[in-house]
């Protein structure tokens, strides 16, 4: 299955049938990926009397109901609704799906106590590249970054001079493996959130911020194209499922 798309100057090539899956799976259990001091997610039949909707209990169907946080228990996709007043739906503002991104990887650099990723690490790995998106991998890369329980472990994030700089490069989607862009407790400044999304200045409101995925260490930094899907959630935020193609050369 392969397509050509033709991106501006550029014919490109990709194989449909070779996805690569840079989203966490969403489970019912205390060792799903967690942050922001909430319960972990629960996936449970409905019980009306003594009739439970599950197949092993007698009913002719499984019928669950899920209960959980899109921005503390998995792959989520988020707009600037995420921060304003007014709550912007990000079902209404993703309407284009599919980008030109960028993977990249960075090791955190220590800063007055904290792991950070700077502007002059971003621009090291970006270079003079145009891109419509980029995937930020954070090292180290384990499988822990599927189950981690980030809250009040204070993690990675990005300082406002990196986000202001992929704002000024019309980075229109920024993903990331780590729970914020911004540092866990920051006095609720979200300097990076704020700086993306220019909320001193016309409010970028086709883009979008994906927070907690995870990039395999078997997926190689470089030029690839993202399909980036959406839950049709009326929220500031949804579950999200970004597809990684890569360009055949």
């Amino acid at each position: 299955m392969i397509a050509t798309i033709q991106y501006n100057s550029r014919k490109l090539q990709i194989d449909l049938s070779q996805p690569l899956d840079i989203s966490m799976p969403l489970r019912a259990s205390t060792n799903n990926v967690n942050a922001w001091y909430v319960d972990a997610p629960k996936i449970e039949p409905v019980k009306e009397g003594d009739w439970v909707a599950t197949v092993k209990d007698g009913a002719c169907i499984n019928f669950n109901n899920i209960m959980f946080n899109p921005h503390a228990h998995g792959t989520h996709t988020e707009c600037v609704g995420h921060i304003t007043e007014k709550v912007h739906s990000i079902n209404q503002n993703l309407k284009q799906f599919f980008f030109l991104a960028e993977v990249i990887t960075v090791a955190p650099e220590k800063l007055k106590g904290d792991f950070v990723i700077s502007k002059k690490q971003i621009q090291f790995a970006l270079g003079n590249k145009k891109r419509d998106a980029v995937v930020i991998r954070t090292i180290p890369n384990t499988k822990e970054k599927l189950s981690k329980q980030y809250s009040n472990t204070n993690p990675t994030y990005l300082l406002e001079e990196a986000t202001e700089y992929l704002r000024q490069k019309n980075i229109k989607h920024l993903l990331i493996d780590l729970p914020s862009v911004d540092k866990e407790k920051d006095e609720c400044q979200l300097l990076s959130h704020n700086a993306f999304w220019n909320t001193k200045g016309k409010l970028r409101m086709d883009a979008t911020i994906t927070e907690f995925i995870y990039v395999p260490n078997a997926v190689e930094d470089g030029e690839y194209f993202l399909n980036l899907q959406i839950a049709p959630f009326e929220n500031d935020a949804a579950p999200s499922k970004p597809i990684l193609y890569k360009i055949i050369e």
